[in-house]
């Protein structure tokens, strides 16, 4: 716990392991009510979970009993390294322009760090130059760069030349070790095995098999959207698997959109495949990694 004065107001920084969701959920609200996507209850849980939020190592600056501002951290392994993710920042907009956020970030650093933690990522969009100034500021470093990926149904050209949709079927990806051999790169924090794992009953996992072996495979969230892993077998691909997988995909679909995120910028195969179905980039944002 900590007392802090940020021009006329009393303020105290702690964790938020004693707070309500209901009370963290009507912090994210306000401080990100000028946002174009807006998150309802379950949305913001779902995303707390499959990120892996830690109240305990999350903090947040109360006015009285009021968050103003706060930091919701994920605990995980990344790469091999215990790491924090930055789940959520934000800032009520009558509280902005004090270093709230700032502050927050820097008094949570002991507490990190007594807990093991070695690094801390965030992912930032670019075009927010104030924050990545700040965060390069306080000495975070670009790690990647990512395109992000939106699109209707309606616009996706999908044109699957192949029938043979009886070699799909679910799987675990737990029981596949050959999965890793068909990335281009490594999934982000929350496109993550280990993130998928924490709300295994939100995905729909499917592959596609060649005589009993893995040559494909999805990992799709039907309630977002969100495609968040899709991957062929570098022998196999531009025979139609992963057209395959995106349609019964798409097929799954519980809304009128999708989503990709998080797709590395240097990897072209994944990149061209996309805009082949024309799903076009809609923004970049920078991976960032500071080690603590």
């Amino acid at each position: 716990m900590r007392i802090f004065t940020p021009k006329s107001n009393i303020m105290e920084i702690k964790s938020l392991i004693n707070t309500s969701y209901d009370d963290l959920f009507e912090a994210f609200e306000q401080a990100f009510a000028d946002y174009e996507v807006q998150l309802n209850k379950t949305e913001l849980r779902k995303m707390m979970k499959r990120r892996g939020c830690d109240p305990k190592l999350s903090f947040a600056a109360f006015d009285a009993d009021r968050i103003v501002s706060f930091t919701c951290n994920g605990i995980g392994n990344f790469n091999g390294t215990l790491t924090a993710y930055d789940t959520g920042t934000g800032t009520l907009k009558d509280y902005r322009g004090q270093g709230l956020a700032t502050k927050v970030f820097e008094e949570s650093i002991p507490d990190l760090k007594a807990a093991g933690i070695k690094e801390y990522l965030l992912e930032v969009l670019q075009h927010n130059t104030g924050a990545v100034s700040l965060y390069r500021n306080i000495g975070f470093e670009v790690t990647r760069e990512f395109y992000y990926f939106r699109a209707t149904t309606g616009q996706i050209k999908n044109v699957v030349k192949r029938t043979d949709f009886h070699h799909i079927k679910e799987i675990d990806i737990n029981n596949h070790p050959v999965i890793p051999t068909f990335w281009d790169f490594k999934p982000s924090w929350q496109n993550s095995i280990e993130s998928i794992n924490r709300s295994p009953e939100d995905f729909l996992n499917i592959g596609f098999f060649v005589e009993g072996n893995l040559m494909g495979y999805g990992v799709f969230e039907p309630a977002s959207g969100d495609v968040t892993q899709l991957a062929v077998d570098k022998r196999y691909r531009r025979r139609g698997i992963g057209s395959l997988l995106l349609q019964k995909m798409l097929e799954a679909n519980e809304g009128t959109s999708v989503k990709i995120i998080n797709t590395d910028t240097s990897c072209d195969s994944v990149t061209d495949f996309l805009k082949a179905k024309d799903i076009e980039p809609t923004g970049k944002q920078f991976e960032m990694i500071k080690l603590l």
